[in-house]
């Protein structure tokens, strides 16, 4: 019944896909951005998708689409989707903040040339039908990464994920979750394109946004101009296993900090690497026997984590580890954006794009696997959470293959922490000749401009956006001076 039921979805995806390429686009309405989008040079709008793609006449959702005109109409190439990463990241403000020339290396203006840049938030999210899950603060506090520390605590952090899935499931946007999906996202771009006349797009997606430009360029193959993926995902996108390798992509960069931090004995975390990455376990073992100032061992670990994302980010690192250590004020964190959202919306997309898991025993295992191969963060990556009793996906994954046009450039630091180089190797191989990947001797998460100081690589994407030359074979950009 299951297969029959996929391969009549299938069909009726398929007939309702023909029929977007061939109606003509409604005129948008350019107007002001909501008040939450600061940046002038933003003007918003929303595009009407269906919810259920297997029924394109049922109920209609909105998107919220933004757009930064090429200045230079004469050298337009088209338009250029973006999306920075989650999944449950909003995108409708980030045309503004990658043209700002405040910011350490913004869009080259060449790029900003060529294309339209066109944010939007993907459905589930911010300014478009946006889900919640009614998470509590106690939720919240977890953050993405509890730590486990015994197979008692797997088994407690089983009912808190069994709770957060039932509030997803019986919240007041429930009707949405079976729809809040990778492919679906795709589908909405494809209607995007449509409504701006164009007949085709060009994309840069970052983190989880490869995947989902992965997806796109399968679905849509011939309606994908040059594409960019930036700290990519495998194939399957953020499955199971993909939450699991962030254990690996914790050990990869890791060493990035224990060399600075030895570098810089103001902050008192050891000589050499090896002594701070021996301060890191004394410091999640402390915490988690006595909380400082709120922070536990679990947390400890979930801050590091979250601080090795950027260069920037590894003095406020140092800066926070010197203060749990001595019980100093902690340095002051931004402000929080809306986390019930940003927490329910990518539960939607990580437990409704593929299966997780169900047994909390596998669970168990892996979790004490994981603790001895990847002991800074192993335990956290393999825990459970709410996908292993969200309901079955309503559709397959989308399937990354090599056939299509050679369109794909791929740019990957060597030590990412959010998706290591492993899931960017397999989703090279699974491209084929559609692809070519440069790869940067860099560690951070996010290889292309913004905090991405790397010119060989910078140049690379940079030329393929604004000429479509791309490179002959695999490129491999040294280390620069920082």
């Amino acid at each position: 019944m299951r297969k029959a039921l996929s391969v009549t979805l299938a069909v009726a995806v398929a007939a309702v896909t023909t029929a977007a390429a061939t109606s003509r686009p409604s005129p948008l309405k350019w107007g002001p951005c909501p008040a939450e989008v600061l940046s002038p040079a933003l003007r918003c709008t929303t595009v009407q998708v269906p919810l259920d793609y297997a029924r394109p006449d049922g109920r209609q959702i909105d998107i919220a689409v933004s757009r930064v005109v090429s200045k230079k109409p004469s050298e337009r190439r088209g338009v250029l989707l973006t999306n920075p990463g989650g999944p449950g990241g909003e995108g409708l403000s980030y045309p503004g903040l990658i043209i700002n020339p405040a910011i350490p290396e913004p869009l080259p203006q060449i790029v900003q040339d060529r294309y339209d840049i066109i944010g939007f938030d993907p459905r589930g999210v911010g300014r478009s039908a946006p889900v919640t899950c009614d998470v509590t603060p106690a939720q919240i506090a977890r953050r993405n990464l509890p730590y486990p520390e015994t197979a008692v605590d797997v088994r407690k952090d089983a009912r808190i994920a069994q709770a957060i899935a039932r509030q997803c499931a019986t919240s007041e946007t429930a009707s949405l979750l079976p729809h809040i999906t990778t492919a679906n996202t795709a589908r909405d771009m494809d209607r995007i394109r449509q409504a701006l006349g164009e007949p085709k797009i060009s994309y840069w997606g970052t983190s989880y946004g490869t995947y989902l430009g992965a997806v796109y360029t399968t679905l849509f193959p011939q309606r994908s101009d040059r594409f960019v993926l930036d700290s990519n995902l495998g194939p399957k996108g953020f499955d199971h296993q993909a939450f699991q390798r962030t254990a690996v992509g914790m050990e990869d960069r890791f060493p990035d900090f224990a060399k600075f931090a030895a570098a810089n004995p103001q902050y008192g975390l050891g000589a050499t690497p090896k002594q701070v990455r021996a301060k890191f376990f004394e410091l999640a073992t402390r915490l988690a026997q006595k909380p400082v100032q709120g922070v536990d061992g679990s947390l400890f670990r979930g801050i590091t984590f979250d601080h090795l994302y950027s260069d920037l980010g590894l003095t406020t690192l140092a800066a926070t580890w010197q203060a749990l250590d001595t019980n100093r004020p902690l340095p002051p964190e931004p402000p929080a954006a809306n986390l019930d959202n940003l927490i329910s919306s990518r539960h939607h997309v990580l437990c409704g794009d593929s299966r997780w898991p169900t047994a909390v025993r596998r669970y168990q295992r892996d979790v004490a696997a994981y603790r001895h191969a990847y002991p800074l963060l192993g335990a956290a990556s393999a825990n459970i959470t709410p996908c292993a009793y969200w309901p079955a996906p309503i559709e397959r994954p989308v399937r990354i293959s090599d056939r299509g046009p050679a369109n794909v450039l791929m740019v990957q630091n060597l030590r990412d922490p959010g998706t290591p180089m492993v899931g960017a190797r397999e989703l090279r191989q699974a491209f084929g000749n559609r692809a070519r990947m440069v790869t940067a001797d860099q560690g951070g998460h996010g290889a292309y401009v913004l905090l991405a100081r790397n010119t060989c690589a910078n140049d690379t994407v940079t030329t393929f956006l604004a000429t479509g030359q791309r490179p002959q074979h695999d490129r491999a950009c040294p280390a620069e001076g920082s």
